[in-house]
């Protein structure tokens, strides 16, 4: 045998077209549905909140790169989904100087400190929002649908009350208040079942994350099927099950691991939103999974072909 033609290489082995360029398109994509309803929605000063996310965030990984001479990489499209993921989980009315802020903790904090794309330990978009909700109180004063009158948000009034008013179909469609990409559940849902059929993402974690959230606030409101699903169509829960989650990078990389992390991410954002400070639950409940990550892995790893047990 001629060992010339052997050629020993580090994996992966089996490559794919989907590209980190392509993947984060895709994400751009998706969230393009709850980006428009959010604009028609809360009106113009949402848009203008989105697109100073997206620049400050593609200028902050820019500008970073340059002053520590790395090779640039907003190219990627990685900073835009930042940015635009940080803008649709803050509420419209926001100060602008905040959203500046955000995104700049977002990309040279939480992902250029850490060495960039694929090796953050926390999504970036979910640990900016929760700096800013501890530091900011301007964060916990949503916004509301243009020529409406302002009330509290769903999740607000159960903590006062401890039932939503609002119908179903309005918190479907998205007629209350909220962050700018929150509230229009159907845009969020179609948005995840193109990911789906573009293989972005799977099936395992969303539908853990909000099927164990349905399952045990159903337990919490003496099984009232109506009041437990308003709670679920109320606040962040889809765009955090289907669009933040499922990072790449800070969660499971198998299908058992996903269920796990989902399923954990449901109960401990059903915990904070009933028992906690916040009314809304799910971005602390995401950044508590982020950190568990690498244990879950570890705990649901496969078995190499021919391996011991552990």
């Amino acid at each position: 045998m001629n060992n010339s033609l052997l050629n020993i290489t580090a994996s992966p082995h089996i490559h794919s077209h989907h590209s980190t360029r392509n993947v984060m398109l895709d994400v751009i994509l998706a969230l393009l549905p709850t980006t428009v309803a959010g604009v028609i929605i809360f009106g113009m000063r949402a848009l203008l909140v989105v697109a100073v996310c997206v620049f400050t965030a593609i200028a902050s990984e820019f500008v970073f790169n340059l002053a520590v001479k790395k090779q640039q990489t907003i190219d990627d499209l990685s900073a835009i989904v930042t940015g635009l993921l940080l803008a649709l989980n803050l509420p419209a009315n926001i100060p602008i100087w905040q959203a500046v802020v955000g995104s700049v903790f977002a990309i040279v904090v939480v992902k250029c400190f850490f060495g960039g794309i694929g090796k953050n330990i926390v999504n970036p978009a979910i640990t900016a929002r929760v700096f800013m909700l501890i530091a900011f109180g301007s964060m916990a004063k949503a916004a509301f649908p243009v020529d409406s009158v302002a009330s509290a948000t769903p999740l607000a009034e159960a903590a006062e009350t401890g039932a939503i008013s609002t119908s179903l179909w309005d918190l479907f469609i998205g007629n209350h208040g909220g962050t700018i990409g929150e509230t229009c559940t159907l845009a969020l849902i179609l948005g995840g079942i193109y990911l789906l059929l573009r293989r972005v993402i799977q099936w395992h974690l969303p539908v853990a994350f909000i099927g164990t959230a349905y399952i045990f606030t159903l337990i919490l409101v003496d099984f009232d099927f109506v009041a437990a699903l308003s709670f679920i169509l109320s606040g962040g829960l889809f765009i955090g099950a289907i669009y933040m989650a499922t990072d790449y990078v800070t969660s499971p990389a198998t299908s058992w691991g996903q269920l796990l992390f989902g399923a954990g991410c449901g109960i401990f954002a059903v915990i904070i939103r009933h028992f906690g400070q916040y009314p809304e639950g799910v971005s602390f409940a995401i950044l508590l999974m982020n950190i568990l990550t690498p244990y879950i892995d570890i705990w649901t790893a496969r078995k190499p072909f021919g391996g011991k047990k552990a």
